[in-house]
């Protein structure tokens, strides 16, 4: 009996590891999906010209409403930035609280953010920050072109979209706050890392999100930064 408990309790944090790996692998396969769907619904989509600007994209499935927590939000997913070598290996990020519009309402809501800016993209480096406080954030125009949209938004840090009930639109996320999930991105990288490190390109990406960049390369050519 006391060689199964001292084995059963060495093989404890190895199988919570494995399984940590496992739910961060889940989240960035979900978050290519959802990307997927959003960009191939006819007409609909994150206009291209912002795309192709991009420095950084967010892509947050199933965000969660507590109805008995008023304005408590809470959704895990991946950010990935431009490197000189294509897309950054994932992040995996977690939002929570602030004001994400009356979708939320609905329940489970998909969230995408696009980063236009490398000085927006310099303070996803931190350990975490606010959206609309330390980076500016608007509801990002929708549809295959959005040029004439675009140039009376292209000021703000952040462009942010919502899909809830297959409705998709630019939402606001004043307010909300963002950070790396420290254990799921230790757990999928088998050692710490610091979100500076996985968005820099310092960490070697990772196998498992094949899906993530076959997808976003597929809609923003793959170029590395410009």
């Amino acid at each position: 009996m006391k060689l199964r408990v001292s084995l059963l309790l060495a093989l404890t944090p190895a199988l919570a590891f494995s399984a940590g790996k496992e739910d961060a692998v889940k989240i960035i396969n979900e978050s290519a999906n959802v990307f997927n769907e959003i960009m191939s619904a006819p007409d609909k989509g994150i206009p291209q010209e912002i795309l192709e600007k991009s420095q950084c994209i967010g892509i947050v499935p199933n965000l969660k409403r507590a109805g008995f927590i008023i304005g408590a939000k809470y959704g895990k997913g991946v950010l990935t930035c431009r490197t000189d070598h294509g897309w950054s290996a994932p992040s995996i990020i977690r939002i929570e609280g602030g004001s994400v519009g009356l979708q939320i309402g609905a329940g489970e809501t998909d969230l995408v953010f696009v980063v236009n800016s490398k000085t927006g993209q310099e303070k996803l480096m931190k350990d975490k920050f606010t959206l609309g406080g330390d980076a500016s954030v608007m509801a990002g125009p929708v549809g295959r072109s959005g040029e004439a949209q675009t140039d009376a938004m292209m000021h703000a840090e952040i462009l942010s979209y919502s899909r809830a009930r297959g409705v998709f639109a630019g939402i606001s996320l004043d307010g909300s706050t963002l950070r790396p999930d420290k254990g799921d991105n230790e757990a999928l990288y088998s050692h710490p890392v610091t979100q500076q490190e996985v968005l820099t390109g310092a960490v070697k990406r990772p196998a498992e999100a094949r899906q993530l960049y076959s997808t976003l390369d597929g809609y923003t050519s793959g170029k590395g930064r410009g």
